[in-house]
C-alpha cells in the first residue's frame, strides 16, 4: 500500500518502476526548472525558494493536491498550500505532471459511469485545442488592431486626412481621382501640418513646420507610452522574449502575463512604434499572445492549475504571435521550437501550427495593409540567382555576424551601465531623449523618416515599370514597347546615387539608434531593426553588383549567364537576404529564420542563398560569443535560465561544486527517527535551505530519502491542528515502522509519506559535464552527492549556474583539489572499530588519524593552495 502511494505520487521517479509506468513517450521527460539569483542581493531568498532565517515559513496561496496523494497518513482531505507556488519560484515538473496523469486517470475511470462524466471527459480532451484556437483568435484580432493603429498614428505625425480623420495617408487617397502617376502619394484630401497651420506646403517655413510638428508628435507618443508602463504596467516594457524564454523554462513571473499586461502594452506597442524610435512590434506580438494563452487558459481548470500545462499553452502562443508578426504560420512553429520553448512534446507542436493557422486566418481576414498579404513587406520575384551570387550572399552573412557580436555587446554594456548609474533611475527621461534625438537625426532622410516596415517593403522591391522610387532612377537605353515585369539591368542614375548616400547614413543612425533604443522602458522588439540595417546593407550590395555586371559584363564571371540587355542582379533580393543576416547575427536563429524569410518572398528558389547567409552570420556570431541578444539579456537580469545549448568541457567533479564548501557550515540533515517537532522546526527556523535530506541515524550517514521544507511546514501545522496529542517533544518518525518509545512519551507524528524516497543521487567523483547534462534534460531541482551511500553535500541549480558563470569568466573554481576530497570523506566508524560519534550534521572536517599521508600525497598538500 504504501509503494503504491509513493507511486502514485510520482517518488519513482529516478527507478524503473517509473519508466514503466509512464504513459507515453512525453511523460518520460520533463522540462527543468531553475534556480538562480537575480543579481540584487534582496531577491536571493526569492529565488531559492528559501524561507528568511530565523523567521517561521508562512504559505500564503491556497491550493489542493490530487485526492490519491496524502500528505500526512492522518489526513483524508487536501491541505490548503500544497501544488501552488509563490512569486519568483520555480515550479516542480514532476510535481505537475503526476498530478496531470492523476488527473487523466481519474477522468478515464469515471467516463463510462455517465453521460455527463463522458461530457466531461470530452471537455478535458478537447480543451486544449479550444485554448489555442481562443488564443489564436485574440493574437490576430490584436495583431490587426495594432498594425492599423500604429499606421494611422505614425502618418498623423506628418498631417491628416480631413475627408475621414480615421484614415492614413495611402488610405485617405485611395478614392482620389486627382493623384498622378509621380505623386501618387498627394491629394487634396490629405493635408500636411504646414498646410494646415501655414496654409502653404512648399517652402522653409512649411519644411520647419513640419520638422516641428514631426518631432512634437514623436515626443507625445513616447512620453504616453513611458508613462502608461511605468504607472500602469512595469512589464509591458521590452521586447518580452527574454521573459517568455525563462517562464517557459518554469519560472513564476506574476503578473507577466496578465491582463493589465496585456492592455497596456497592446496599447504602448501602437505608441512606441509611432513615435519612430529604432524598434519593431514583432517581438512585443509574442508578449502579447503570450498574454492571451495565459488569460484563456483559466477558463479551463485542466491549464488553470497546473503551471506545466499551461506552458504548452504558452509555447503555442508564442507561435501565434509569430505568425501574426511576419504571416509565417510555419516559421512562428519553428520559432517557438528553436528559440523560446525549453519542453516542446509532440502534440505541443500540432496545436502551436493550428494556433498559428487560426491566428494568420484571422490576421488575413482583417487586411491591415489593404494589399491582402499577411505582411506589409512581402514580396515576389521573377528573377533566378546565378551561382556566382553566392559570394556578395556570403559577404552579407559575414556582415549580419559582425553587426551581431557589435549589437550583443554594445547593447549589454550600455544596458549594464544604465543598471549601476543614476541615469537608469529615471526611465522616462531616457526614452523622452533617445525619442528627441531619434526625431531630430531621422526626419531631414527620407528613409529614416519612413516607418522601418515601410523602409523595408522600399528596399525589398524590385524595380519594375510601375516604381517611382529614387531607388528605381535609372537611365533607359531602350524603349520598351510593352510594361514587363522584367526589366534589363540600366545603368544608375542620378536618384540612385543620391539614395545610396542617403542609405548609408541611414544605416549608420540605424545601427547607433538600435544599440541605446533596445531595453528602454517601452515595449521595444528587435526584430524589424536589425532586418532594416541589413535590407539597407544589401541593397547597396545589390546595386553595386549591378552595376558592375552592367559595365563589366564581359568578364568571366558575368559572361556564361549575363548577357547585354538581360535581368541579371535583382537588388531587393539581396536586401531580403541581408536582413534574413542580420536578424541571424543578432539572435542566432538559423532554421526558423530561414522559413520566416522563405514564407515573405513567396519563393523556394532562394532558400539556397538564404541557408548561406544565415549560417554564415552566425558562424561569425559564434567566433565572438555563443549567446544571442536574449540569452545576453536573460544572464543580465539574472534570470534562472540553464540553456541547453551551453557546452560544458571543464574536468570538474561534483564534489568540486556541492555544498557545504570546506569552510560552510556543515550540511543540515534529518534523522530518520530520532528527532523530535521542536527540532525539525528549529532547523527550519535556523537555516534558509529549500529541502533537507534525511539519514538513518546519527551513527550512520546513509541516505534514506528528502524532504522539502515546504512540505514539513506544512505537515506539522497541519497535524497539531487535526490530530491531538502532537506537541513539541513528539518523535517524528519518517520510516516504515514507528519505533518502540515509553508509555509516558507523546504520540509521535508519521511522515514517511512527505518523504521522497528516491531523490536523485550522483558520486562525488561524477564529472560534472554529466552532472550538468542530467540536470538539463532531467529538469533536477537538485541532487545528493553521496560517498558509500554516505551523504556528503548537494548540488542546486543554483550551484549548477554559478560555476557556469564562473566557467565562462575562466575563474578557478573555489572548491579544494582531488585529494583532498579522497581524504575529507570519514567513514562512519572510526579507526577502533567504533561507530563514530555525530550530530544532526554531516562532518565535512579532514580526520588526520585516518592514516599517514604518503610521500606523494604530502607533497601535493604542501604544494597546492586550497
Amino acid at each position: 500500500m504504501e509503494s503504491e502511494q509513493l507511486f502514485h505520487r510520482g517518488y519513482y521517479r529516478n527507478s524503473y518502476n517509473s519508466i514503466t509506468s509512464a504513459s507515453s513517450d512525453e511523460e518520460l521527460l520533463d522540462g527543468a526548472g531553475v534556480i538562480m539569483d537575480f543579481q540584487t542581493s534582496e531577491d536571493d531568498n526569492l529565488l531559492d525558494g528559501d524561507a528568511v532565517v530565523g523567521t517561521h515559513y508562512t504559505m500564503t496561496n491556497g491550493g489542493s493536491i490530487n485526492s490519491s496523494t496524502h500528505l500526512l497518513d492522518l489526513l483524508d482531505e487536501p491541505i490548503p498550500g500544497v501544488g501552488t507556488y509563490d512569486d519568483f519560484h520555480t515550479i516542480d515538473w514532476v510535481r505537475e505532471k503526476c498530478k496531470d496523469r492523476e488527473r487523466h486517470r481519474r477522468i478515464n475511470s469515471k467516463k463510462k459511469e455517465s453521460a455527463w462524466e463522458m461530457t466531461k471527459s470530452l471537455y478535458d480532451a478537447w480543451s486544449g485545442w479550444l485554448v489555442v484556437t481562443l488564443t489564436g483568435l485574440a493574437s490576430g484580432a490584436l495583431a490587426g488592431l495594432i498594425d492599423i493603429a500604429a499606421d494611422w498614428m505614425t502618418d498623423l505625425k506628418e498631417g491628416i486626412c480631413l475627408s475621414a480623420l480615421w484614415y492614413n495617408h495611402e488610405q485617405c487617397c485611395w478614392g482620389s481621382n486627382e493623384t498622378t502617376f509621380e505623386e501618387r502619394d498627394k491629394c487634396p484630401q490629405w493635408k500636411t501640418w504646414a498646410e494646415l497651420i501655414l496654409g502653404q506646403a512648399e517652402g522653409p517655413g512649411s519644411y520647419i513646420m513640419n520638422y516641428i510638428m514631426y518631432i512634437f508628435w514623436a515626443l507625445s507618443f513616447a512620453f504616453l507610452a513611458v508613462s502608461l508602463v511605468k504607472v500602469f504596467a512595469p512589464y509591458a516594457c521590452g521586447s518580452g522574449i527574454p521573459e517568455i524564454k525563462t517562464i517557459l523554462s518554469g519560472f513564476i513571473i506574476r503578473g507577466y502575463l496578465g491582463k493589465w499586461t496585456l492592455m497596456i502594452k497592446t496599447i504602448t506597442l501602437v505608441l512606441a512604434v509611432a513615435s519612430g524610435l529604432s524598434l519593431g512590434k514583432e517581438g512585443p506580438l509574442v508578449h502579447v499572445a503570450c498574454c492571451c494563452g495565459n488569460i484563456f487558459s483559466y477558463l479551463f481548470p485542466k491549464y488553470s492549475t497546473n503551471e506545466a500545462k499551461k506552458r504548452e499553452v504558452l509555447s503555442a502562443a508564442s507561435a501565434a504571435g509569430v505568425s501574426v508578426a511576419f504571416g509565417a504560420p510555419i516559421g512562428g512553429v519553428l520559432f517557438s521550437l528553436e528559440e523560446v520553448s525549453y519542453y516542446f512534446p509532440l502534440k505541443t507542436l500540432w496545436r502551436s501550427f493550428f494556433a498559428a493557422l487560426v491566428a494568420a486566418f484571422v490576421l488575413r481576414s482583417i487586411n491591415p495593409f489593404g494589399n491582402s498579404r499577411l505582411v506589409l513587406f512581402y514580396v515576389e520575384y521573377h528573377t533566378p540567382w546565378y551561382l556566382f551570387e553566392l559570394f556578395p550572399f556570403i559577404l552579407l552573412g559575414v556582415f549580419g555576424g559582425l553587426w551581431g557580436a557589435f549589437f550583443i555587446r554594445a547593447n549589454i554594456a550600455w544596458c549594464r551601465r544604465r543598471k549601476s548609474t543614476k541615469f537608469g533611475k529615471y526611465p522616462v527621461l531616457e526614452v523622452i531623449v533617445v525619442a528627441a534625438i531619434t526625431a531630430v537625426v531621422a526626419f531631414p532622410n527620407p528613409y529614416t523618416r519612413l516607418n522601418t516596415s515601410e523602409l523595408i517593403k522600399e528596399l525589398f522591391t524590385d524595380c519594375g515599370p510601375l516604381e517611382s522610387s529614387s531607388l528605381c532612377d535609372y537611365r533607359n537605353d531602350m524603349n520598351a514597347s510593352k510594361i514587363v515585369d522584367d526589366i534589363p539591368d540600366r545603368p544608375a542614375g542620378i536618384g540612385v546615387y543620391s539614395a545610396i548616400w542617403q542609405l548609408c547614413l541611414a544605416l549608420i543612425f540605424k545601427i547607433i539608434m538600435t544599440v541605446f533604443t533596445f531595453g528602454i522602458k517601452v515595449p521595444s522588439g528587435l526584430f524589424i531593426p536589425s532586418m532594416a540595417i541589413g535590407a539597407i546593407a544589401g541593397r547597396i550590395v545589390g546595386i553595386a553588383v549591378e552595376q558592375l555586371a552592367y559595365y563589366h559584363h564581359d568578364w568571366f564571371i558575368f559572361k556564361e549567364w549575363c548577357e547585354v540587355g538581360a535581368d541579371c542582379i535583382t537588388p531587393g533580393l539581396y536586401a531580403m537576404v541581408g536582413a534574413a543576416a542580420c536578424l541571424g547575427g543578432v539572435t542566432r536563429m538559423t532554421v526558423s529564420l530561414v522559413v520566416i524569410v522563405f514564407e515573405l518572398t513567396g519563393g523556394l528558389e532562394y532558400i539556397v542563398p538564404l541557408m548561406a547567409a544565415v549560417m554564415t552570420s552566425k558562424w561569425v556570431g559564434d567566433a565572438f560569443g555563443r549567446e544571442g541578444i536574449y540569452e545576453a539579456h536573460i544572464r543580465l537580469n539574472g534570470y534562472p535560465f540553464l540553456d541547453a545549448k551551453e557546452e560544458f568541457t571543464h574536468t570538474t567533479l561534483a564534489a568540486d561544486v556541492m555544498r557545504p564548501r570546506r569552510n560552510d557550515p556543515p550540511l543540515a540533515v534529518l534523522t530518520q527517527d530520532n528527532m523530535t517537532v521542536d527540532d525539525i522546526e528549529n532547523m527550519i527556523n535556523e537555516t534558509s535551505y529549500n529541502g533537507f535530506p534525511v539519514i538513518m541515524s546519527k551513527e550512520s550517514q546513509r541516505l534514506v530519502g528528502f524532504a522539502l521544507r515546504r512540505d514539513l511546514t506544512i505537515a506539522i501545522e497541519s497535524a497539531r491542528k487535526k490530530q491531538e496529542g502532537i506537541i513539541g517533544s513528539s518523535r517524528v518518525c519518517f520510516a516504515q515502522h514507528t519505533p518502540s518509545l515509553p508509555a509516558e512519551s507523546p504520540r509521535p507524528l508519521k511522515l514517511r509519506s512527505i518523504l521522497d524516497m528516491s531523490p536523485f543521487t550522483v558520486t562525488d567523483h561524477t564529472p560534472m559535464e554529466i552532472v550538468v547534462d542530467i540536470f538539463r534534460k532531467l529538469g533536477l531541482r537538485q541532487c545528493l552527492v553521496t560517498h558509500n551511500g554516505i551523504v556528503l553535500g548537494i548540488i542546486t541549480k543554483k550551484n549548477i549556474l554559478e560555476h557556469l558563470e564562473q566557467v565562462k569568466q575562466h575563474v578557478e573554481p573555489l572548491a579544494p583539489p582531488w585529494h583532498y576530497n579522497k581524504k575529507r570523506y570519514p567513514p562512519a566508524y572510526g579507526p577502533d572499530g567504533k561507530p563514530r560519534p555525530r550530530f544532526n550534521n554531516v562532518q565535512l572536517n579532514p580526520i588526520d588519524e585516518e592514516r599517514e599521508e604518503t610521500e606523494e600525497e604530502v607533497h601535493l598538500l604542501n604544494s597546492t593552495t586550497l
